[in-house]
Formats: C-alpha cells, structure tokens, sequence
C-alpha cells in the first residue's frame, strides 16, 4: 500500500430524527482495495454521498491529496478523480457503450460527435482493463457483468484515483466474479485507491487489504483483512457473535400433513417435470446452480408465468393458478428475488406496503379505514423490529433489510400459509440476514409452510429442513438436512451437465 490519498475525520450528518453519521473516520492509500463494512443502515452509503457531493456534511473535514476539499456534486467529485460504480447500472440501454461511457464529454467537431474517436478511446480503455467489448454496441444487449466493465470503463475515463465499488458482485456468477477480481487487483498494482462495499465475508478476505467497520452511524475501527477472522468482522459490525451452524436434523414432524403438492409441472424450457411436496411447518430449500430453473418454478407456481403442465395441490385439493391473484387467493405468497421491482414500491409508504395486498379489507366504499390501516402496520413493524423513524417513511428511504421486511409483512398480513422466498437475504447484511433467519424460523414454527430459494450454500444447509436440488430445468434429487452436505448437493446440482459432456464426448469419439 501507498500514501494516503484521502482521509475523512469527525464526519458528522443528520436528517430529521437521524443522526446518519456521528463523527466517522476513514483513511484510503493508493494501491489498496479498502472493504467498508457495515450493517444495512450503518451509514456506508450516506459517507460515500458525503465524500461524492450528493450530501453536505455537518462538520468534520475531507483531506484529499493533501488539501481539505468539499465537493458539491458529483460531478466535482468525478472531476477531481472520486468516482462510484454504483450497485443499480446507471447506463442507458439504448445507447452505445461509447456512448454510455462518454456521455456529457463526447469528443467533437464543431456540432457534430466524433464516433471515430470516441469508439477508438473506448477501445484503450477497455484495452487498459484487459477485456474484450465492442464500443459499438448496444448497451442493452450486454450481460450485467459486461455492463459493469463499462461502468468501471467510465470511471477510468475520468482520470479515477479512487473507484468506489457499490455491492459489485450483487448480481454477477462466480465466474463473472472471479474476472471482476482480476480487474480489481489490476487496477490496485496500478496505484488506483479502491473502496469495496460489499456484504460477502468470503469476497472480503479474497480481495481486500484493510477493512473499516461502521455500526449505527459510527467508526467501529480498521483491520488488516490477513490479520483478522470472519468473526472479528462480525462482531464490530453487530456488536455480538453470531453463529453460522448448518441444521442437523429437521424441525418438522414426521406425522406433518402435506400442504403443496405439485406434479410434473412444466413452464418452458427451465421448469421440466418438476415435482415436490411440501409440509406444514417445513422451510424446502431448493439449491442449484445460476440458471438452474428454481426461480422459474416458484413464478409458474405463483402464476407469475405461465405453465403448460402440470397439477398442483393444496390441502389435498387441487387448485388452478393462472394468476397471481390466484396463487394470493389460495394462500401463497412469493418474495420475489428482485425486491426493488417486484415487492415494493419504493415511492409509497411503509403502510401502504404493507396493506397492499389486502387493500379490499381495508377500504370503505371508495375511502380507505386508515386507522385500521395504521394499526395494522404498527403491529408489524414492531413484530419484525423494522427500523423506521414512523410507519409514513417512503420504502425508498430503508435499507435493504428492512424493505425485505415489509414485503414480508405484506404477506403476514395477507395470512398466506405457503411463503415462498426467492434469495431472501440477498444484499443484505449478516445482523439483518440473522433477523431474517429467526423469522423465517418463527413462521415455520406457528405452522406456516415456507420455500426458500438461495444460491448461498451456507444459507441452504443452516436453514433447510429438507432440500430440492435442480439443474437446468429439472429436479435432481431431494436430501433431507440430516444427510446433506455441499458435496452431495454440488453432485446434483452438476448431474445433468455432467451428463450432457459425457453425451458429447461419445459423440464426438
């Protein structure tokens, strides 16, 4: 590691009722990939906005290249060489990736752009990163992952000496992950000072040099990552240990009445004659590879896609589900992976979240009970521990955590008996994935029959009572906890692919 580049000392920032920042430190040098962890809330976010011009501080001072500077836009942070790869791609779909990275800055003749240099400048860039796009292409057409090569692509452009990653791997494969990697450790031996916010430990002791923890709008302190454990890390961050035990045996009894039956379902070419059972007060976790069709299931379940097979039962009766509004009437509920655009909406209220699904029981004529509404709400938000400073607060304004947890009072109040939980936890922080967990462990308890989708192999083993592995389309096999491990789900979740390669390689001999 180099000289420090930038410190931030005594950064203090309040909104109404939230005191987001209470005199904060951090230190980045050149050549260092710096992790800030934190749990959902800590205040990550707000210091980066701080440092970046979205917000003003209230007082404490940023010293950058060995001047105090203040920067009240972004665009004064970018000009200065402070740039964020955000997490939610900022780039316009429609619009070339030369276009994308040089927006605003386009090389020019007089009126007319220069797409000659420009394509040609995008070029050295991603020539510099060591990766193969074409500047002439269609943003939209381009995986996440090479959408996020462009995003760092940009940042490089503007002269970047400190690149603020935002949760990056969020939505990239391991693969995809691994190639990000090597573009990080590229940009670090070349002096770039880089920020790494993320909630993966695992990508935290592979990538990273130091780790600052913040906790409730404070600095925790700094460790050097090979210096530390994934416990040390947890435990500033939650200010408690939390253990990551794997379930040894399932909690349901084996007398439990079946409460989903589905049979040879099928729903295009990633759900193919799949069948399960599921019991009340079972969590089934459905584990596989990226693309292995357990979203897929779950969404032609709840009737979000269509099915062209298949039956399903509940409570031995068989039921048609073409529909959300079916699968809501028969007592399903789905907690969609992608939150942000399938759970929520942002732009409304915690209560209004929350009674969204039961609107029709809380409406009189044309007016809505908001009392009732209210009250309902309340009951929920101090059920779950969600942190808000009122049941008003835009779902907008929470952290990742507790929007999950608004979605799921949305559906507790529904009274759905079925929950479905696509990726419950993703993208949020190990305090709240352990509330979370104690929740789901609650519901399964009062009897509520629950299905939990998660590529987290650690998340499957602690949870699960019994687990549904799939593989590109199809139902592998199934393991209770007992007798479940990695290995034995990796070999399911690989046996049709396995299968395929020694098909090929018999052809091809």
């Amino acid at each position: 590691m180099g000289e420090v580049i930038l410190t931030m000392k005594g950064i203090d920032k309040s909104f109404p009722g939230v005191h987001a920042l209470d005199h904060v430190d951090l230190e980045i040098r050149r050549g260092e990939v710096h992790a800030l962890m934190g749990e959902n809330g800590a205040g990550k976010s707000t210091l980066m906005k701080v440092l970046t011009g979205i917000y003003s501080k209230d007082s404490g001072t940023i010293t950058y290249e060995g001047r105090e500077v203040e920067f009240h836009s972004p665009k004064e942070a970018q000009d200065a060489g402070i740039v964020i790869v955000h997490q939610e791609l900022n780039m316009m779909g429609h619009l070339t990736v030369a276009q994308n990275i040089f927006i605003g800055r386009e090389p020019r003749s007089g009126l007319f752009i220069k797409d000659a240099a420009m394509n040609a400048e995008a070029r050295k860039l991603f020539k510099q990163l060591n990766i193969e796009i074409d500047p002439k292409e269609t943003m939209s057409n381009l995986t996440v992952a090479k959408q996020q090569m462009c995003e760092i692509a940009k940042a490089i452009s503007h002269e970047a000496k400190i690149i603020i990653f935002d949760e990056p791997t969020a939505a990239l494969t391991d693969t995809e992950i691994e190639q990000l990697f090597v573009i990080i450790r590229d940009l670090r031996a070349k002096g770039y000072g880089i920020v790494y916010i993320s909630h993966r430990m695992d990508e935290i002791k592979k990538i990273t040099d130091r780790v600052s923890v913040m906790r409730d709008g404070q600095y925790i302190g700094t460790l050097i990552t090979e210096d530390c454990t994934k416990e040390d890390i947890i435990n500033m961050m939650v200010g408690r240990v939390i253990y990551e035990e794997p379930k040894t045996h399932s909690m349901v009894a084996p007398d439990a009445p079946v409460v989903l039956k589905v049979e040879h379902l099928n729903a295009g070419r990633m759900v193919q004659d799949v069948s399960f059972e599921l019991r009340k007060g079972e969590i089934l976790g459905f584990a596989g590879l990226v693309g292995a069709g357990r979203t897929e299931t779950a969404r032609a379940l709840f009737g979000a896609d269509p099915k062209q097979g298949g039956d399903i039962y509940i409570n031995g009766q068989k039921v048609e589900i073409h529909s959300p509004k079916d699968a809501v009437k028969a007592g399903i509920s789905y907690l969609s992976e992608d939150r942000k655009r399938f759970g929520v909406v942002l732009k409304k209220s915690i209560t209004e979240n929350s009674t969204l699904a039961t609107l029709q029981e809380y409406t009189k004529g044309a007016f809505i009970d908001k009392a009732k509404e209210e009250k309902v709400t309340q009951k929920y938000v101090d059920a779950l521990r969600t942190k808000t400073p009122g049941i008003d607060q835009l779902v907008m304004n929470l952290s990742g955590g507790n929007q999950q947890k608004v979605v799921i009072a949305k559906w507790l109040v529904n009274d759905s008996q079925i929950m479905i939980f696509d990726e419950p936890t993703r993208g949020i922080d190990v305090g709240a994935k352990q509330e979370i967990y104690e929740l789901m462990n609650q519901l399964a308890q009062q009897g509520k029959a629950i299905i939990m989708i998660s590529s987290e192999m650690v998340e499957i083993l602690r949870m699960s009572d019994r687990i549904v592995v799939m593989c590109e389309g199809r139902k592998t096999g199934e393991l209770d906890i007992a007798e479940a491990t990695q290995e034995k789900i990796m070999n399911l979740a690989t046996r049709d692919i396995d299968a395929q390669n020694e098909k090929q390689m018999r052809e091809g001999a």
